[in-house]
């Protein structure tokens, strides 16, 4: 698998790029678009958090197991989310997509398959990762939804797994794709964008 390196990805009006540090004000405010921050099955920073939150991404950049990106909408410049990619293994040519969220104006619109499409087509088309993964909170039924919706494949649950932000324990529920099943799952992700809605 070749070595996840920043990147622009763009479709349509959706954008992808580099995290930096700079984008922590836009982010933010994309977070006060439905207050994120008091969710509880999700981790997406609060206010005076940002900065904390990118220089943690950009660590795990800079060590090789992430690559974070801030999400644009195109027509307007307004940043209105992130994504990365995570627990990059190149050694079984693996790798996951989550750390995900959008303002809440621009959640359950196009925004969300697109970015997928662009991440998935990035990692299996150029990255040559032979499987890619996705995880989410066991409370979390909108994103097991989103995920399923994808095409990917339930693997199972990681019980006890990993701490929320109000000190509970979650369980994990894990997902995966593998690069045999991409060319399905990318022709239905296109068919999903050009629709009539």
């Amino acid at each position: 698998m070749n070595k996840p390196e920043p990147v622009v990805l763009q479709h349509g009006q959706v954008r992808l790029e580099p995290l930096r540090a700079e984008h922590a004000p836009a982010l933010e405010a994309a977070a006060s678009d439905g207050q994120l921050w008091t969710l509880r099955v999700t981790s997406v920073p609060a206010p005076g958090e940002f900065d904390a939150y990118i220089a943690a991404a950009l660590t795990g950049q800079a060590q090789g197991h992430m690559l974070p990106f801030a999400v644009v909408d195109v027509p307007s410049g307004r940043v209105i989310g992130s994504t990365r990619y995570h627990d990059i293994v190149p050694a079984v040519e693996r790798l996951e997509i989550g750390y995900t969220w959008y303002a809440r104006s621009w959640q359950r619109s196009h925004v969300n398959t697109t970015a997928k499409l662009l991440l998935l087509t990035h990692a299996f088309e150029v990255l040559g990762a032979r499987l890619v993964g996705f995880r989410t909170d066991n409370f979390n039924f909108v994103s097991q939804r989103a995920i399923e919706r994808l095409g990917a494949r339930k693997d199972g649950v990681l019980r006890h797994h990993a701490l929320r932000r109000d000190g509970t324990v979650r369980d994990t529920v894990m997902y995966s794709l593998a690069a045999a099943e991409w060319p399905e799952v990318k022709a239905h992700l296109q068919y999903q964008l050009t629709r009539p809605r």
